[in-house]
């Protein structure tokens, strides 16, 4: 009899294009022809960073509204999992703090109203959504990234008040800015609670990334200046010779250069990564237009950071179509890859609601090519979608278009050497045939294992078939998928934390 030892893929799962590809070569390099395969073995893995950022705020992307019931919002979540690996993603940006608030367990923040229905109300039952969300995304072989908006306080889609212990009632701590409540960037008290925010999270809970988004100082509102008139007066009272305008971008940069070096003081492998606006300057490059400019509107330095190495990955949201030449999806993708160190990935970010509802400029083939365009830049090794929603309810069939078209077959995160370059230990492993045709594969056990990717010889190519959670001792491949896909041989190999892949382990397949 068979023996289940792990969950299988499945051919449903992969759809009917596997049989395409291994009669036609992917343009993402997913798959070669292996002639001498008992010698070498597959060749280097696919790299791609394939995620989705899932908006809690105005429950934008979950949960579907205040105040469900515990088993529905989790069910609701299970399926956000589920969708991204059937879609073969391999991260999620998963938003826990979208005002202050919190989507998880903590003693520093009220619990979010987008969960409870009020603010500082714990789920009953009991549960924390952080935690299932990691879980979950580590089992289903995703990268679960948490996203953090830092000094945002008070959104306008919130209908019930702060609660007595909220930061933003702390005297001073907190201005009104256009409709929103916001902490103020120039106290080092509100810097500091950020941090410790995020630390808190870093230190309890196994996440993969910590995430800001393009919110430091707000976007303008009616022509208004923000009001931190007594802040900066306190600051050149003390003696402070910055403009107004620089001490504001020093205010940021200080704040973003502590979150990298105390997040990874604490977790080395945890990646720092921000989604700034996607145009750093209206006029650069040449011909690019823009309605605001982050450098002077949002006080935020972009260029510096990745110039000081404060981010191991930047995804700047070019959401606009190829052919607006005022914001030339094109010419933004080549100037960001052009800023890009060699210690920072370059994931760009999309606009797949747009995509999936049609609005004018948009369609799924739109964002199919921003794809293949991203593709085609060697310094950008990936793309974020925006929001999930469109994904998990296919919108417009996108979910579908991705699923058969760029997102067809499995892809590993690129590594971030930077963070540590040592390749964890090959796998040992074992095939077993069970008497169905069943093929059991199973590996040795690793402790730097965060995952396992396996390969299949499928006549004569190799693809990258799964990447299963590094604690699984092993997949089935049924008799069915087994002569469907032809497999002559099997490698499998382990990944760690910051993707570094282990030679591999091969065996052929009688």
């Amino acid at each position: 009899m068979a023996v289940m030892v792990g969950r299988p893929f499945r051919w449903f799962a992969l759809g009917a294009t596997v049989a395409a590809c291994l009669l036609a070569s992917s343009g993402c390099g997913q798959e070669a022809r292996a002639a001498g395969f008992d010698r070498a073995g597959p060749p280097p893995a696919p790299r791609e960073f394939r995620a989705a950022w899932v908006a809690t705020v105005d429950n934008i992307d979950w949960p579907s509204r205040p105040g469900l019931p515990v088993a529905q919002q989790r069910s609701e979540l299970d399926r956000i999992l589920d969708t991204a690996r059937d879609l073969h993603l391999n991260a999620l940006i998963f938003q826990v703090r979208p005002a202050c608030d919190a989507f998880y367990r903590s003693e520093l923040e009220p619990w979010s109203e987008w969960l409870t229905g009020k603010q500082g109300k714990e789920p009953s039952p009991l549960w924390d959504p952080l935690e299932h969300a990691v879980a979950g995304a580590h089992t289903r072989g995703l990268e679960l990234h948490a996203w953090f908006n830092p000094y945002r306080a008070r959104h306008p889609a919130a209908d019930t008040p702060l609660t007595e212990d909220h930061f933003a009632r702390r005297a001073g701590m907190a201005v009104e800015y256009g409709e929103y409540l916001w902490l103020d960037p120039g106290r080092r008290e509100v810097q500091e609670h950020a941090l410790a925010v995020i630390l808190d999270v870093v230190a309890r809970y196994d996440v993969d990334g910590i995430h800001l988004d393009d919110y430091f100082y707000p976007y303008p509102s009616g022509g208004k200046d923000f009001p931190d008139s007594a802040t900066y007066g306190a600051y050149r009272n003390g003696g402070g010779r910055l403009d107004r305008d620089d001490w504001r971008r020093d205010n940021v940069d200080r704040f973003v250069a502590a979150l990298d070096r105390r997040v990874h003081e604490a977790k080395p492998w945890v990646k720092v990564g921000i989604s700034p606006f996607g145009i750093l300057r209206p006029g650069v490059p040449a011909g690019i237009e823009a309605g605001i400019d982050q450098y002077d509107d949002l006080y935020a330095d972009v260029a510096r950071w990745l110039d000081r190495g404060w981010c191991d990955y930047i995804s700047p949201q070019l959401y606009w179509p190829i052919a607006q030449t005022a914001q030339s999806y094109p010419k933004l993708l080549r100037h960001w890859a052009s800023l890009k160190p060699d210690d920072c990935h370059l994931w760009i970010g999309n606009f797949a609601t747009k995509a999936a509802t049609g609005a004018k400029g948009w369609s799924t083939g739109e964002l199919e090519r921003q794809i293949e365009l991203t593709r085609g830049e060697p310094r950008a090794t990936g793309n974020v979608q925006f929001s999930f929603k469109v994904l998990r309810d296919d919108t417009g069939g996108l979910a579908r278009v991705l699923r058969e078209g760029p997102y067809r077959l499995p892809a590993l995160v690129p590594a971030s050497p930077w963070l540590d370059a040592e390749a964890p230990s090959s796998p040992s492993i074992r095939l077993d045939e069970g008497g169905a045709g069943d093929l059991e594969i199973r590996w040795s056990a690793d402790a730097d294992a965060r995952w396992r990717a396996v390969y299949l010889l499928c006549g004569d190519r190799w693809l990258l078939i799964e990447v299963v959670p590094g604690h699984k001792p092993g997949l089935l491949v049924t008799a069915a998928e087994r002569r469907k896909l032809g497999v002559r041989a099997v490698a499998v190999s382990s990944v760690d934390r910051c993707g570094n892949e282990s030679p591999r382990a091969l065996a052929a397949v009688r």
